[in-house]
Formats: C-alpha cells, sequence, structure tokens
C-alpha cells in the first residue's frame, strides 16, 4: 500500500512538472531590449504632435519690423479687435494640439502685466492698460483643448540691465517665474541664444533657468539649441537633414554658437541624449505681420512637411496676428488648406487594404506577438514587428504584396520606428517590383518618401534595413496617395 501510495505521488509530480515546462513554452516571447538613450513620456506625446503652431505677436506688429530696438512706446500696442479664441479656432481647424506665445521678443516689450517692468501691455491704450494677452491666449487655447507654450527671450533690447550678468539673469528668473506660476499649465518653453552682437560677454545663467523651469512645471519640454528636452534643427526654413537622428550629445553643443547648426540638423547616431529637433518655419517669409506678405503655398508647405515630419521632426508652424489682432483670413484658409491636404493623403493607408505583409523572420515565431500585423494597426508607437535575433538571420525586410498577385497603386512610402524603445535604423532601401527606388537613412518617429518617378501600380514594395543599431523595429508602414505630389517624372520610377 506504501508503494502505491509513493508511485502516485510521484507521477502526480513528474506530470505537474511537465505542466510547468508545458505552460513556460507557451509563454510569449519578451520584448528585445531598449537602446539607450530613450524618449521621456513627454517627448514621446511632443513627437506625436506632429505639427503645432507659433504665435509671433507685439511691438515689431505695429511698426512693420521683425526686429524692434526696445526703444518702441507702448502707446503703439493696441489691437483693436485682438480675439485669442479666434487664433485658438483657427488652430483646431488645422488639428494642432499645441501653442507657443511670443511672450516677450528682443525688444522687451511683455505681453502679460509684468511686476518687474512697465515696458508691457500696462502702459497700453489697449484695454486702457487693464489687458493682459498672455492670459486671454492660455484660456481659450484652454477652452478648445489645445495646449500652450511660452517664448520668453533670453535677449532684451530694452531693459537697462540687460550686459550685467546677475541683476539681468535675476530679472529674466523673476519673469520667468512669472510665467510658470500664474497662468496654468505650459508644456513647452522656449529658449534661444540670440545676444546683442554689442554685448559679446554677455551670459544667459540657462543651467539655473532650466533647473527652475522643471521645479515649477513637472511635464513641460524646454526647447533651445541644446535642449535638454527639444533641439533646434539648425535652420529656420523647416527643413531636417535626409539623416535626422533624436540623439546628440549635450555636452558637445553650447547655445547660440552659429558653428553647431548642421549637427544640429542631422543629430548623432553615438548621441547619449534623447533630444529630438524641431523644425521652426513661418508660414510667411516674415515672422511678425506685414501687410506686403503672402502666406505660402499650399506646395511649398507640403514640402516643409515631407522634409520635416517625414524627416523625424515635429514642425513648428508660425501663423502671427495682425494690427487687428486676428489671424488672418487668408492665413486661416491656407492653414486649413494644408491641414485638409495631409488629412486627405494619409486617411487612407492602401497597404492595409488587399495587401499581404511578409517579413525576413519574426521574434517568437508566428504566434509570438511581433508579426507583421502589428505594422498597420493603430498604434504607432508600443505594438512593432520584429525580427529574430541578429545571430540566426542578418537580412531584415518587410515586403507589401497584392493580393492574388494584384497590383497597389501609390506614390508614397512611409515608415516609422518603435522609438519607445529607442531609434535604431541608420539604413534602408525601398524597391518596387524588385528595383532599387529610394535608398534612405534614417527612420525614426516617421519617414516618408515621395517617389521621384511619380505614380506607380506595383504587385511588391519590398522595405529592406541595410543597417542598424541592434535589431530594427517598425512600428507601422504605410502606402499613400498624395494627389498634390507632382513629380519630375510622369509614369514609371527612377532608378536610384
Amino acid at each position: 500500500m506504501g508503494r502505491l501510495l509513493f508511485f502516485s505521488l510521484l507521477l502526480s509530480l513528474v506530470h505537474l512538472f511537465k505542466s510547468a515546462i508545458s505552460v513556460h513554452e507557451q509563454a510569449l516571447p519578451t520584448p528585445p531590449l531598449p537602446i539607450l538613450p530613450l524618449p521621456s513620456y513627454s517627448q514621446l506625446k511632443w513627437q506625436q504632435r506632429e505639427i503645432i503652431m507659433f504665435i509671433h505677436f507685439g511691438v515689431n506688429t505695429f511698426t512693420d519690423r521683425e526686429r524692434g530696438d526696445g526703444d518702441e512706446s507702448p502707446q503703439i500696442f493696441n489691437p483693436s479687435g485682438l480675439n485669442a479664441g479666434q487664433w485658438a479656432t483657427v488652430a483646431a481647424e488645422a488639428g494642432v494640439s499645441l501653442m507657443i506665445l511670443t511672450a516677450k521678443h528682443h525688444d522687451g516689450f511683455c505681453l502679460w502685466p509684468s511686476n518687474y517692468t512697465e515696458h508691457s501691455v500696462i502702459g497700453s491704450p489697449w484695454k486702457n492698460g487693464k489687458g493682459d494677452v498672455v492670459r486671454e491666449f492660455v484660456n481659450e487655447a484652454s477652452a478648445k483643448g489645445i495646449d500652450a507654450g511660452l517664448y520668453l527671450s533670453p535677449w532684451d533690447r530694452h531693459d537697462s540691465r540687460y550686459g550685467h550678468d546677475i541683476p539681468y539673469n535675476e530679472y529674466y528668473l523673476a519673469q520667468l517665474q512669472e510665467l510658470l506660476n500664474n497662468y496654468g499649465e505650459v508644456r513647452e518653453i522656449w529658449f534661444d541664444g540670440a545676444k546683442d552682437p554689442k554685448a559679446q560677454n554677455v551670459s544667459y545663467y540657462f543651467t539655473e533657468w532650466f533647473s527652475m523651469v522643471k521645479e515649477l512645471q513637472k511635464s513641460i519640454n524646454i526647447f533651445s539649441d541644446a535642449g535638454p528636452d527639444v533641439r533646434w534643427v539648425g535652420d529656420e526654413q523647416g527643413y531636417a537633414s535626409d539623416t535626422c537622428w533624436s540623439l546628440i550629445n549635450r555636452t558637445s553643443v553650447s547655445i547660440g554658437n552659429p558653428d553647431i547648426t548642421r549637427y544640429l540638423n542631422t543629430g548623432d547616431p553615438k548621441g547619449t541624449d534623447w533630444v529630438p529637433a524641431e523644425c521652426d518655419v513661418s508660414i510667411r517669409p516674415g515672422w511678425f505681420w506685414h501687410k506686403s506678405e503672402s502666406p505660402k503655398s499650399l506646395t511649398e508647405l507640403l514640402d516643409i512637411y515631407y522634409n520635416s515630419v517625414g524627416r523625424n521632426c515635429l514642425l513648428l508652424l508660425n501663423v502671427p496676428p495682425n494690427t487687428t489682432g486676428l489671424i488672418s483670413d487668408i492665413d486661416a484658409q491656407r492653414l486649413k488648406q494644408f491641414h485638409s491636404a495631409v488629412a486627405t493623403v494619409f486617411q487612407k493607408n492602401i497597404a492595409e487594404d488587399n495587401c499581404t505583409l511578409i517579413v525576413s523572420s519574426q521574434r517568437g515565431g508566428k504566434e509570438g506577438g511581433f508579426g507583421p500585423e502589428n505594422m498597420i494597426d493603430s498604434d504607432h508607437l508600443w505594438t512593432y514587428w520584429a525580427p529574430e535575433e541578429e545571430g540566426s538571420r542578418k537580412e531584415h525586410w518587410v515586403e507589401i504584396r497584392g493580393k492574388n498577385n494584384g497590383s497597389v497603386r501609390f506614390n508614397v512610402v512611409r515608415v516609422q520606428e518603435a522609438i519607445g524603445l529607442g531609434q535604431r535604423i541608420k539604413g534602408h532601401e525601398i524597391y518596387v517590383d524588385g528595383e532599387l527606388v529610394i535608398r534612405g537613412t534614417t527612420v525614426g518617429y516617421k519617414r516618408l518618401h515621395r517617389l521621384e518617378g511619380g505614380l506607380v501600380n506595383a504587385h511588391a514594395v519590398r522595405i529592406r534595413i541595410t543597417e542598424s543599431r541592434g535589431l530594427p523595429l517598425i512600428s507601422s508602414i504605410g502606402l499613400h496617395f498624395d494627389p498634390f505630389w507632382h513629380s519630375k517624372f510622369t509614369t514609371g520610377f527612377k532608378k536610384q
């Protein structure tokens, strides 16, 4: 009886052990290790905005100048019909989720009633000196569900403390505290390194400023040449380099240094800091409104979109209010037209319709959770295709094939990486029916390629990863038709 009980218990243990092994074998494979550096939560949310709006407004609007001297009288600031709600409506209709206002430009005139200077709306006839543009801006943005950002120019051409390091930096920090303490949540604060060329020895205490910003606003992104959260792309045309990394070494750059623009434009594959690029450009030739100027054409704006958002950057598009205090109708209509055009191109992903996705390999096999279906779902960050480890197969590719040997008609190819686990892809190629049509470098959050050969009908499109930092992880791919794209060629495609 004792032996029977012993063997019965032994068989039960063996069965449990086998069951445990079976359960273990059926568990999903783990995600691959991230490759540092990684973006923060705030940086990821910023990147997904894709297009945000700059609002340049101040005394320059009334002097018809781009840069004031600092001796302008506050009496000239009198926007008779100022309506920040109209600004927010224009932004909302253009799909914009963040607006940044020039609370103070280089002329030193403050759009809020600062306690530290009378060179502000206090001295203007607008609302008898009782107005506050910053307050109206943040309130109306919030009412439309739009986040607010602020620009406080480090260069102040009016204040006599400028050029005297400690007094001026104390003054600047005092105004920074006013803005970040009294106007609710600010999502982006914008710094540049502009200085008076006649005061070369002026020092901006950026380290202290940045520390104060982070103390007062926990979810804010700080923009400057060197970040810490967002960097300048290196030009004011809205164009990123064909190669654009979200990585740089912050210790290698100094704010306001003209010699770093190329580095900022391309980023650094060996960078130790995640500091993605923001492309700033105005819808008009100037940053402030001028009666003699007109907005850029739709073609120009789409070119900017493809070369900013389509090159792993965010587009900061300036739309300046006029002397009445309103965004001009022609600008508002052009912005709405631009938004509609982008939606027209990308609302439909041809790769989802009547297509089959084939991949070179897949992590964990067909049931592993890292298959090609992740590249055509609605999550463009945290679901992705992952190939097998480098040691088992070194060539990585994705192929989009028309079902039943059918063809697909497109002229734009979109590729996106799972940047939450790091930016990885260094080089990629795109083949249409076996012929090389695109040779590219980085991908990042989003890479868009317009086919120089124009519209094609193809049976197969292969995206081949030629070089990467570790395993490439692709979160989304797409084939799109852009009816606004008029290439140099009308048929076929250009071989590169």
